[in-house]
């Protein structure tokens, strides 16, 4: 990024350079919070321009895919225009692409808006980072990126429930227009406070335009088969065999690129460094799990417990907003404590949050929850922090703005990657445990034929006078209660991955170099 964006203090950044920072935070939490809002909503979008629920799930893919391809690219593209120039074109055009999501007619309109979204809102998220890492002082940058831990952690968790309330209460479309009230917000604190600069429209020259498209390509191709994966059979579907085919092409092309690039779009290179590498894979799997856990309970809830949009919502924000009381109390904990002890203790957490719901019944709803999401929220709260710090510990300013795309980018594929995954699990878990269960459920076991008498005679009370239908009616029971057993088991085993990868994501962090106490962030 440029260097002369703004000049803070040696010491204390100015009150103008805390405005520019809240206003970029304030984007970073727009750009994480449209990823799950639209989640909770896609029944009524799907209605609302008339497309079917197989196809209505290109509502979410394509603003992840512009997203996630834009992440890494935002470095070099805010060099070549200048930060304050791309930051407010790209804000501008967010808030001009999401007013046109709400007006969506039909799918291919909605696809086309949501994927120019999302590239837009992409830029948001390194920028933001950026910021902190490059424009606050030492003392600082804990507060800043706590305050980005908060964007990354609370914008997910506090989505659907937005989300759920714009749609029951005004109308799916409000879920877009939301948007242009902090979106405004950000602009009048961004125009007055960054400070313009030249672009260097000569970089064009020097791109590494095979890289930037090999890339391109090979993300959207990676998360379009991630997202379409179990619906179709994974390898089962020759669509998704030939995704996968052209996905690893161009994705290795795109590796060999960067490595031997003397000008790399995204600079691969910075993982060979320990904290970073490390800190990177860590964060990977906190994107599998944070991302994954939004994903996991509302299916749950949907699918089990039958609850709406806007009930589900109330039950994540159990989740979303303690996170907001513990976040601010992070930067004092890292004046004391090791960044290591507390990164591993908020994934000790976040995955003991996970296992406690490992022995899913038909009883749990959404007031069990609660216990769990706050567990899960002073996890997410306390570790993000700290483990931006153990990641940029060997960062120069000069490559923190690479090191950011990098850095945000992966989080972000990690979590595609986990949803993807965790559906595989459930359905193919639901599969598994309907098996085991259906082998032990025969008409010939004394429990099951008391069963299906009890139900006979329920149903001839009820309604059904013919004997056979009646014990028909009490077999088609048996079997819903059987699928919904299954069901609950898969998703128990869903959250017994999720704890599973955060532990590995602790392991990592162990292998890492301490960092100084109270400095998080690129090295001076």
């Amino acid at each position: 990024m440029s260097a002369s964006v703004l000049s803070p203090g040696p010491e204390r950044a100015s009150l103008r350079t805390w405005l520019a920072v809240c206003g970029c935070m304030l984007g970073a939490l727009i750009a994480v919070l449209d990823v799950q809002i639209v989640n909770s909503s896609l029944p009524d979008i799907e209605g609302g321009i008339g497309t079917g629920t197989d196809n209505g799930t290109w509502i979410s893919t394509s603003y992840l895919i512009g997203e996630i391809i834009m992440i890494p690219l935002t470095d070099y593209l805010s060099r070549v225009f200048g930060f304050r120039r791309f930051l407010l074109t790209n804000l501008i055009l967010f808030l001009i692409f999401s007013a046109a999501c709400a007006f969506a007619g039909n799918l291919g309109t909605m696809i086309v808006t949501r994927a120019l979204q999302g590239f837009t809102g992409g830029v948001m998220i390194p920028m933001a980072f950026t910021m902190v890492l490059t424009k606050l002082p030492p003392a600082q940058r804990p507060i800043g990126l706590a305050a980005f831990a908060m964007t990354a952690t609370f914008g997910p968790a506090i989505g659907p429930t937005i989300g759920g309330y714009l749609t029951d209460q005004f109308g799916w479309p409000w879920i877009f227009f939301v948007n242009l009230i902090p979106g405004s917000l950000m602009l009048s604190l961004l125009f007055p406070t960054l400070e313009r600069g030249p672009m260097q429209l000569d970089l064009l020259k020097e791109g590494d335009w095979w890289g930037i498209v090999t890339m391109a390509a090979g993300l959207a191709c990676l998360q379009t088969m991630l997202d379409e994966g179990n619906q179709d059979g994974w390898f089962d579907s020759p669509v998704i065999i030939r995704l996968a085919i052209a996905a690893a092409v161009l994705l290795i092309a795109f590796v060999t690129i960067e490595l031997r690039s003397k000008a790399p779009a995204v600079r691969l290179r910075l993982l060979t460094r320990r904290n970073f590498g490390l800190g990177t894979f860590a964060n990977i799997m906190v994107g599998f799990a944070l991302f994954g856990s939004v994903y996991v309970l509302p299916a749950y809830l949907d699918e089990v417990q039958g609850y709406d949009a806007q009930q589900i919502g109330l039950v994540l924000a159990s989740s979303g907003l303690p996170q907001l009381l513990i976040i601010p109390f992070v930067p004092l904990l890292l004046k004391r404590i090791d960044a290591r002890v507390l990164v591993c203790v908020g994934l000790s957490i976040f995955a003991l949050s996970c296992f406690m719901n490992t022995h899913l019944s038909f009883d749990n709803a959404g007031s069990q929850f609660v216990l769990t999401n706050l567990v899960r929220a002073l996890g997410q709260a306390i570790l993000l922090t700290p483990l931006t710090g153990i990641a940029m510990a060997q960062i120069l300013p000069a490559e923190s703005a690479a090191a950011s795309g990098l850095f945000n980018m992966l989080r972000n594929l990690g979590g595609a990657i986990g949803t993807a995954a965790l559906a595989t699990v459930i359905t193919k878990r639901e599969q598994f445990h309907s098996n085991i269960i259906g082998q032990s459920v025969t008409p010939f076991d004394l429990t099951e034929q008391s069963f299906l008498s009890r139900m006979q005679h329920y149903f001839q009370a009820h309604g059904v006078p013919d004997a056979a239908r009646s014990y028909h009616q009490g077999e088609i029971l048996l079997g819903k209660l059987v699928a919904q057993q299954s069901l609950i088991l898969a998703f128990s085993d869903a959250f017994y991955v999720m704890g599973v990868v955060l532990v590995s994501a602790a392991v990592a962090i162990v292998l890492t170099r301490s960092a100084p106490k109270g400095i998080t962030a690129a090295r001076e």
